[in-house]
């Protein structure tokens, strides 16, 4: 958070020589209690702010007025007759357009509704800034265009007058700025719920009168370049003479309750907080905001400067852990960050794991060493609290929320295990064949006996699915009122990266083209894949759901030989995914490694798939010993060659192919050979491959650093006869025409340069993932790779749009397994699918899949480790977690009723000093406390530390970075 953005400022800022109507007026409207007592100066947000949309007459007559006090045309007469009526009327049309006035009709409201036998009157005030004439300024797109600095000045006013007195503001918000209302749905069972917590009712309270019209914050923050990429259009609802305001003065439009519901409904889905004003007591509002934590100027004034009174609701979120399965969806959608992935069983010695909690300011002397300016951030950057959570989530590099599906297997729900799946991985059909299964490794079952066959059930519900008459496909959340996106996006490569990319684009609004230089679509997953593990029919009917949400597949068309990435920018193209993968292979640079009859891996794969797999005859030799390499062996044994033999640098124990793999290797007839290497293939007179000559290998790693670092024994060596060579020892990236004429840089060797959280290279439109920017992995780490670069795609696409504020990092953590209690559990052993005898065509894939009842004894196997947990100081009690919770394991409890304790803001000063009365004396109470000698010593190491940069930044806290 900067002291000001540096960027819109106004040429009013500083300005010699000072207006002295506009410096009154500033000091008549601000409530910054330092500006109100030492007077307004040209620095000062409100003069600036002021001056750059008022003209001298405009501001002589808003001086006449007092502030927030209704006047009739009539009574506007009077206070200025020097002005013609005539021309006083225009004036205020003119002001009120412009925001710095306000008009309703006589506020003719009760409980039931409007007051329909009262007469209508105009009536104008001078409002505060906030909530007030700063945000009325942002509320056109074209008045933030004509005079950006409106924007700031905003900011600035959100900012300013809070610094210093939040801590002070009694439960209830005391009549300042906004107040958080829980969604309704998690609210209807509650009894004690008041009307004013209701959504419905201020909807019913205001028929008739609503309005939607543009998001000041969403818009303004983007001129400030910390847009959230968001939609701005219609998330601000307006009810009552409100309304009638801003759509007479050509701020918003008419909509019906239904239609205010829908933005709503459409709000909750993405994790957006209801907020409503919280000036005029219980009895009155005249916004609805729906609030996107990244950028919200309201939600801002309680999470950076640590005080929830300030706007939270009476609610706080509580987990049932017994119903929990640490999905984590709650937790990705939290906007404080209050809730974190823990465990559910106990530790060792019985104890539960002690969480921290938030500490808060009621009986805590507080001030900038205890805020936190990037607030934004701390809520996404660890997804599990320091002691961990489910080692199976945690493992998995798409953080799959294992725990949850297998419990929604287990119920039979088989279609919502899948959405769940679905949420983090959009091929669990391919990945239940072919993934590494890092969650199998972790699992916590397996310190017990043998872990829980999580891809299997996994492969059992997607397959289900994929057997029915109509497929699962996800409902797009899209953060915009509108349903869609227009930006056009472009995807190099149908990889499962590219794929992913897609996928989770369409999702986010956007249609985007995945552009593939081969004829199918699936990248590895089609063409290094064989069909013995992955048939493709299996492949094509997840593709398929991909195009169902509008992606289009354009296959045959290579970027960089058949079409330019700069044609595809004239054609509206706006960004670029790059995810070609490791497409070429490496030899190893040996006499003859290039001969006729010498092939690499990836080649040698994709040209079997691209023609059936047809038979070959003669020896052939497969040089490697990872994942790929048996890939070659098996494909060669199964097309029928007389003897196959896979060539390894290391010992059996330490191939980086999986053991399951190289035991189905030796399975299939091929003779494995561990610790030699390539030194010579021996030719025939023609220049085919007759042989080749192996050295033995004496060591693959270096002891000390653990990097690849071969050393051989010349003089031991072997000749293997052979036919034909396959070098399955590394992939290599074809760029081709792709990148010329870009910006991109490249290290270690033709691997791009690209940011570690954002992937976008040193050529901003470019951003790249999966193999091409990692390496050769697996397609489990591809998939969230292009998970993660669309929301980089997403932000990029819209202007001046943060890459990185408040994105989730997807930090899990495991916690550690050797400090458990494991208590009952059911103690069926590991179900397994089994296969069916071969037939004729080995590169059928005869692995069966779990039976139903297989599946029911399998996920009661699993111990529900994880669970979420709340910290309640740190929770705003929106509910938003509510809506994403599938078990019903988390709830909002009115604990905390004297936060409806709404108040005027005339009656603000009357509150804080009675609270900080009270306050004062409880911290004097507490000053043992360990929680107050913590924040004492944190407040003399900031104090120590901040000296100058106190002196320079008055209204920064405790983050020079920030």
């Amino acid at each position: 958070m900067s002291e000001q953005f540096g960027e819109p400022r106004s040429i009013y800022q500083n300005e010699a020589e000072r207006n002295a109507a506009v410096a009154k007026l500033a000091r008549k409207i601000t409530d910054a209690v330092p500006h109100k007592i030492r007077g307004i100066r040209t620095d000062d947000p409100e003069y600036w702010g002021l001056k750059e949309v008022l003209t001298d007459e405009m501001v002589d007559l808003a001086n006449r007025m007092k502030l927030r006090k209704f006047y009739t045309l009539e009574q506007m007469i009077s206070l200025a007759p020097q002005i013609e009526p005539a021309h006083l009327q225009e004036l205020l049309d003119q002001m009120s357009v412009i925001g710095i006035l306000e008009y309703d009709y006589g506020d003719n409201y009760d409980h039931d509704g409007e007051l329909k036998d009262r007469p209508r009157t105009k009536r104008w005030r001078l409002p505060f800034f906030v909530p007030g004439s700063a945000e009325l300024f942002n509320s056109t797109k074209d008045r933030i265009d004509r005079n950006p600095a409106v924007a700031s000045f905003f900011e600035r006013m959100t900012f300013v007058p809070l610094a210093g007195i939040t801590q002070m503001v009694p439960p209830g918000g005391d009549g300042i700025g906004m107040h958080v209302i829980p969604v309704e749905k998690a609210v209807d069972f509650q009894n004690e719920a008041v009307d004013l917590e209701r959504i419905s009712y201020w909807l019913k309270k205001y028929e008739g009168h609503i309005s939607a019209g543009m998001c000041s914050c969403r818009y303004s923050r983007t001129k400030l370049g910390e847009g959230c990429a968001d939609d701005p259009d219609d998330w601000c609802i307006q009810v009552g003479d409100m309304a009638d305001y801003t759509v007479e003065t050509h701020r918003a439009h008419y909509i019906t309750s239904e239609e205010a519901l829908d933005i709503i409904k459409r709000a909750e889905d993405n994790g957006f907080v209801h907020q409503i004003t919280n000036i005029d007591g219980q009895d009155k509002i005249f916004d609805i905001c729906n609030c996107d934590v990244k950028i919200c100027n309201a939600l801002r004034t309680s999470l950076l400067f640590n005080t929830p009174n300030l706007s939270r609701s009476s609610y706080t979120a509580k987990v049932t852990p017994e119903k929990c399965v640490a999905c984590g969806l709650c937790v990705e959608s939290c906007p404080a960050g209050a809730v974190k992935l823990g465990q559910k069983l106990c530790r060792a010695d019985g104890s539960q794991p002690n969480y921290p909690r938030a500490i808060l300011p009621d009986a805590i002397r507080w001030g900038k060493y205890a805020w936190d300016e990037n607030y934004r951030d701390t809520a996404r950057m660890h997804n599990t609290w320091p002691t961990g959570s489910a080692p199976c989530k945690a493992a998995c590099p798409a953080h799959v929320p294992v725990q949850a599906y297998l419990k929604k297997a287990r119920e039979g729900d088989y279609r919502g295990a899948l959405a769940l799946i679905k949420t983090m991985n959009p091929f669990p059909a391919v990945c239940g064949r072919v993934c590494n299964k890092r969650c199998e490794d972790a699992c916590t079952r397996g310190t017990v006996d043998q872990p829980v066959s999580i891809d299997a059930v996994k492969k059992f519900v997607a397959d289900l699915d994929l057997a029915s008459g109509s497929h699962y496909v996800p409902t797009p959340a899209v953060p915009s009122v509108h349903g869609k996106f227009d930006e056009k996006i472009a995807i190099i490569g149908a990889g499962p990266a590219g794929l992913s990319c897609a996928y989770y684009l369409a999702l986010l609004g956007y249609a985007p083209t995945v552009f593939e230089k081969h004829e199918q679509p699936g990248g590895m997953m089609m063409y290094g894949i064989p069909t013995y593990k992955l048939e493709k029919d299996v492949l094509q009917a997840e593709i398929d759901v991909i195009r169902e949400l509008g992606v289009q597949i354009r296959c045959g068309v290579e970027v960089g030989r058949d079409v330019t990435l700069g044609q595809l920018r004239e054609q509206g193209y706006q960004a670029f995914y790059v995810a070609i993968g490791c497409q070429g292979g490496r030899r190893p640079g040996v006499p003859g490694d290039d001969v006729e009859g010498t092939d690499v891996a990836v080649h040698y794969l994709q040209d079997s798939m691209e023609r059936g797999n047809p038979p070959i005859g003669g020896s052939v030799v497969v040089v490697g010993g990872g994942n790929v390499a048996v890939d070659c062996a098996r494909n060669a044994a199964r097309r029928g060659a007389k003897q196959v033999t896979m060539v390894s640098l290391e010992g059996r124990d330490e191939m980086p192919a999986t053991n399951a793999e190289v035991a189905e290797t030796l399975a299939d007839g091929v003779a494995v050979e561990n610790g030699w290497g390539p030194k010579e293939v021996l030719t025939t007179p023609d220049g085919r491959v007759r042989g080749i000559v192996l050295k033995r290998c004496t060591q693959v790693t270096d002891p000390k650093t653990g990097r690849f670092s071969p050393l051989y024994d010349e003089g031991e060596t072997r000749t293997v006869e052979c036919d034909r060579i396959v070098f399955a020892i590394g992939q290599a990236i074809e760029w081709g025409g792709l990148l010329d004429g870009r910006s991109v840089e490249f290290h270690h060797g033709t691997y791009p340069k690209a940011d570690a959280l954002t992937y976008q290279t040193d050529d901003p439109e470019v951003f790249v993932g999966g193999d091409v920017l990692t390496g050769p992995r697996f397609v489990i780490d591809a998939i969230a790779a292009g998970h993660y670069a669309a929301e980089s795609l997403h932000r990029f696409v819209h202007e001046n749009a943060s890459m990185t504020i408040g994105r989730d990092r997807h930090d899990y953590r495991e916690f550690d397994k050797d400090d458990l209690t494991i208590g009952s559990y059911d103690t069926a052993g590991r179900q397994e699918e089994g296969s069916d005898p071969e037939g004729s065509d080995r590169f059928r894939d005869v692995h069966r899949t779990l039976t139903e009842d297989q599946v029911r004894v399998e996920t009661s196997r699993c111990l529900s480790c994880g669970a979420s947990v709340v910290d309640p100081n740190k929770c705003i009690g929106c509910g938003i977690c509510t809506t994403r919770c599938k078990f019903d394991a988390i709830h909002l409890y009115r604990d905390h009723p004297e936060m409806t304790n709404m108040r005027a803001a005339e009656d603000k000063v009357g509150g804080l000093v009675a609270y900080q009365a009270k306050r004062a004396l409880k911290i004097v109470a507490n000053a043992g406390s360990p929680e107050a000698k913590a924040m004492r010593e944190k407040r003399r190491e900031y104090e120590r530390d901040h000296k100058e940069f106190n002196r320079t930044h008055p209204n920064m806290g405790n983050s020079e970075d920030a």
